[in-house]
């Protein structure tokens, strides 16, 4: 079995884990120091040759992105954090910050330096309020104690909770005091984003994981995960287990030794589907219990590893009930500003409403199809790709239990609307 690794993890227990002093204590803000050190571009091969890969969806890698950004251009440079978090099933960046903040303002510290960059400004929900206040207070201890302030300043910008603006242009938007919503690409970030200038925007465990890379070097980091998929990263299981929680472990992990750790499906129960990387990514089946849970592994089995936001469901779940849920959401979240997803979600959720009422026929499944393949890859960003995600694969996995829904007339998982199921108890 593939063991824990904690790393960003490893002293979450501690009950002081989040002050400086904690930090300190495990050799804090020696990475940074080392980093200073360096020429830039050596910092920035050093994340290259680590095989670090964005950890907020895209799986991009980050010393690649730190590349993109001119040298030379007499211009200021920025690094943004996204940690924006509010993909539904996503919660691995929330607890990081509460457990320890400063490993991001290091990681910020570190990617400024590498970038040219002077400011670095962290983007995060206002809802999420315990965790401002928390990221605040280590932003100001570390003023205090001199490690901020000197060459490198970092801004903690609370945003209004808007979903797309987890999207990197539309968070870019927002902080420049604008709506929340995706540029046209070109110009990138990287020649021209904050302020129209270049602009890395990376997610918070991307950063946060660039100390432990600068002081234990690029073969250690590479040692762990897999031939493309490199290094640790936090795995969210929530739902239907026994014990929920972050997962630390190196990619490539499969669900089944994840389910193992947590002490499996709750009791009397089976795994009826879940999701590899959050709602927005198609869903899997027990069938995908052993697919590796890394970018290639997921890909390869149809889906994407996401954000790591493994939700499980057992066989009580109605899954025609959880995708209109999720649809919802989406239909409520999009920005407005291109047609295939301001007016594609708007009528998935119509047509799913129905169909979980068990009004309509078979032909509105090809009708949500055709919907669905009308907004894929015609969206300005991937909020319109992701609402499809789960739509698509429920009906490729379990499209008996749509059809159950329509001669049913209701749902059959619902004791008071379903004659199938007072048929099976009696």
């Amino acid at each position: 079995m593939t063991k824990l690794a904690p790393v960003l993890s490893a002293h979450w227990d501690e009950k002081d884990s989040f002050t400086l002093e904690a930090y300190k204590r495990h050799g804090g803000y020696k990475a940074s120091e080392k980093a200073l050190a360096m020429d830039p571009d050596a910092v920035i091969q050093l994340v290259k040759d680590s095989g670090l890969r964005g950890r907020g969806g895209a799986g991009f890698p980050t010393g690649m992105k730190w590349g993109f950004i001119p040298q030379g251009d007499n211009k200021d440079h920025y690094l943004v954090v996204n940690a924006d978090e509010s993909e539904p099933g996503t919660c691995k960046d929330t607890p990081l910050l509460m457990a320890n903040p400063h490993v991001l303002i290091e990681g910020c510290i570190i990617a400024c330096h590498a970038i040219r960059a002077k400011h670095a400004f962290i983007y995060i929900r206002g809802e999420v309020t315990h965790v401002v206040r928390r990221v605040n207070q280590a932003i100001a201890d570390a003023y205090a104690a001199g490690i901020l302030g000197n060459g490198v300043d970092v801004v903690l910008h609370i945003g209004a909770g808007a979903y797309i603006c987890g999207e990197e242009t539309a968070l870019l938007d927002s902080l420049e005091g604008f709506r929340g919503q995706p540029r046209l690409r070109p110009p990138f970030p990287a020649i021209a984003g904050l302020y129209a200038r270049p602009t890395v925007v990376n997610n918070v465990e991307s950063i946060s994981s660039v100390p432990a890379i600068v002081m234990n070097g690029a073969e250690w980091y590479q040692s762990m995960g897999t031939e493309k998929s490199k290094g640790t990263t936090l795995y969210s299981l929530s739902g239907h287990v026994v014990n929920p929680g972050q997962f630390e472990a190196p990619l490539g992990i499969t669900l089944r030794e994840i389910l193992e750790l947590s002490g499996g499906v709750r009791k009397g129960h089976k795994l009826k589907f879940w999701t590899p990387g959050g709602s927005s990514t198609p869903l899997f089946t027990d069938e995908h219990l052993d697919v590796p849970l890394d970018y290639e592994g997921v890909a390869a089995a149809g889906s994407m590893l996401g954000t790591k936001a493994l939700q499980i469901f057992d066989e009580t779940t109605c899954v025609v009930r959880a995708v209109l849920r999720w649809t919802e959401f989406y239909k409520h979240e999009s920005c407005g500003k291109c047609t295939p997803c301001r007016e594609g979600t708007w009528w998935l959720v119509q047509i799913l409403r129905d169909l979980e009422a068990g009004k309509g026929t078979e032909a509105d499944l090809a009708k949500l199809l055709d919907l669905c393949d009308n907004i894929m890859g015609r969206s300005f960003c991937a909020l319109g790709d992701g609402a499809t995600s789960p739509i698509t694969s429920s009906i490729k996995y379990f499209r008996d239990e749509y059809i159950a829904h329509l001669t049913n007339g209701g749902c059959p998982f619902d004791p008071v609307a379903s004659t199938l199921f007072v048929g099976a108890g009696a």
